[in-house]
């Protein structure tokens, strides 16, 4: 059977949020979907979790597949898995702790045919226990082509998540794109590629994804020497990528991209941290000014840091992350 779209789930210790994600993307408005749970060998009941809820939806049990790797493979692994065995004419992303509006396959599918377009991305919410903060992804305009999408992302307007974009299936086949397996974090940078191979992308002005703060055994949520590796070799095998494809006219950008990268590291309370933001691609250093899409507060942490006035990103951790957004949003 050929579907309009192939919804991506991978599973790994996310048993307290499974079952809300799953309940959500078997009641999408949308009918002609699979929807693809990749257990990638977790050590609790998520996948036993996801197949008691589908018992309710019987009419969607054909088109759901629940695929068990016999060995931990890590989240790009899992995700591979999906692209292999998906079928749709589309491919979404969906991760397990976190939950889709019902209506918003149906949503993303509509705007990508009407408009003729390989990948449609929206805006998403991040959700806290009590409330939500809206996430928009407005790039000016409505449709870009692909040069000015991947500088979009690059700069950080567009942030390459994988999971508020609608993709067509074919780009990631027919140029053999795939997430970099045994390289974790950062992995989604692997959107870069994509979006470099599409004719046309479309922004849909809903958040239609809710990316849940609550997991914490998140991957996302730990931070190792082996992190780190794996942040550095995709971000130099983006960086490979877009010089191969677009010579040195990229190049600013790539630099842009670079300081987006290990702009994180200044938002912490250790020293170690702001080193490394230090050691991290220092030639990027000089532009910090020039990307257009850095708030004055991003620039002004940036700067602080090359002061090594490490004192004041302190106090800015402590009075804007911790008080002032760790009040508002929890």
């Amino acid at each position: 059977m050929r579907y309009s779209v192939s919804i991506i789930v991978p599973m790994y210790n996310v048993q307290q949020f499974v079952e809300k994600c799953a309940r959500h993307l078997l009641e999408q408005t949308m009918e002609n979907i699979e929807i693809i749970f990749i257990d990638d060998c977790s050590p609790d009941e998520s996948s036993a979790i996801v197949s008691r809820v589908l018992e309710r939806y019987p009419s969607r049990k054909p088109h759901v597949k629940i695929i068990r790797h016999k060995m931990n493979k890590g989240l790009p692994s899992a995700r591979n898995t999906g692209l292999v065995v998906a079928s749709g004419e589309y491919v979404f992303h969906c991760d397990g702790d976190d939950w889709l509006e019902t209506e918003a396959i149906e949503r993303l599918y509509n705007a990508a045919k009407t408009n003729n377009a390989d990948i449609v991305w929206c805006d998403w919410y991040l959700s806290f226990q009590n409330n939500e903060r809206y996430m928009s992804q407005d790039p000016g305009s409505a449709s870009l082509t692909s040069v000015a999408s991947v500088e979009l992302l690059l700069a950080g307007k567009i942030r390459y998540n994988v999971w508020n974009k609608l993709v067509k299936t074919s780009l990631y086949k027919d140029h053999n794109l795939h997430f970099p397996d045994g390289h974790g974090m950062g992995e989604d940078m692997a959107m870069i590629k994509v979006f470099a191979y599409a004719q046309k992308v479309v922004y849909l002005p809903q958040a239609l994804y809710h990316y849940v703060q609550l997991n914490n055994d998140a991957f996302t949520k730990k931070m190792t020497a082996q992190h780190l590796e794996d942040i550095k070799y995709n971000v130099d095998t983006t960086i490979h990528f877009i010089r191969g494809i677009y010579g040195d006219n990229m190049d600013m950008f790539v630099q842009f991209f670079k300081l987006n990268v290990k702009l994180p590291f200044l938002i912490s309370t250790d020293v170690e941290s702001y080193e490394r933001w230090l050691a991290w691609y220092p030639e990027a250093n000089a532009f910090i000014d020039a990307n257009p899409m850095f708030s004055n507060r991003a620039k002004f942490i940036q700067k602080t840091a090359l002061r090594r006035q490490f004192w004041i990103l302190k106090l800015y951790y402590y009075l804007i992350i911790r008080v002032v957004y760790g009040l508002i949003y929890k």
